[in-house]
């Protein structure tokens, strides 16, 4: 696959403030580290929080997750293939949102590795 960045997918900062970590974020950290790629934990900036997906049908999912991400000011991402981390993939309404704005901020290619799968 050969990605030139990590790039997880974020949390909005309540959730994270509430939580104390983003699982995806200490997820893309190991795997950096592991496969020596840089990891640009803060590429991707959830602008929007939104309820849990959990209960959501998949069109609620899609909805859902509409316009909830933004590229950061700081991403480094122009002409590079990102490695986009998530924990979970139940619909692939989140991996999907995340792709379609690192790919208008540049992005050449956004491959999703997922923990799990519902």
């Amino acid at each position: 696959l050969q990605p030139d960045v990590i790039v997880p997918v974020p949390l909005h900062w309540l959730r994270r403030l509430r939580r104390g970590f983003n699982q995806a974020a200490v997820l893309a950290a190991g795997l950096a580290a592991r496969l020596h790629l840089p990891h640009q934990p803060y590429a991707l900036r959830r602008i929007r929080s939104c309820p849990p997906q959990t209960t959501r049908t998949v069109a609620q999912r899609r909805a859902n997750v509409k316009g909830i991400f933004a590229l950061s000011p700081h991403a480094k991402i122009q002409e590079k293939t990102i490695l986009l981390i998530d924990d979970v993939l139940t619909t692939g309404s989140t991996c999907h949102e995340a792709e379609q704005v690192l790919k208008r901020g540049g992005a050449r290619k956004v491959i999703a590795a997922v923990l799990a799968h519902d």
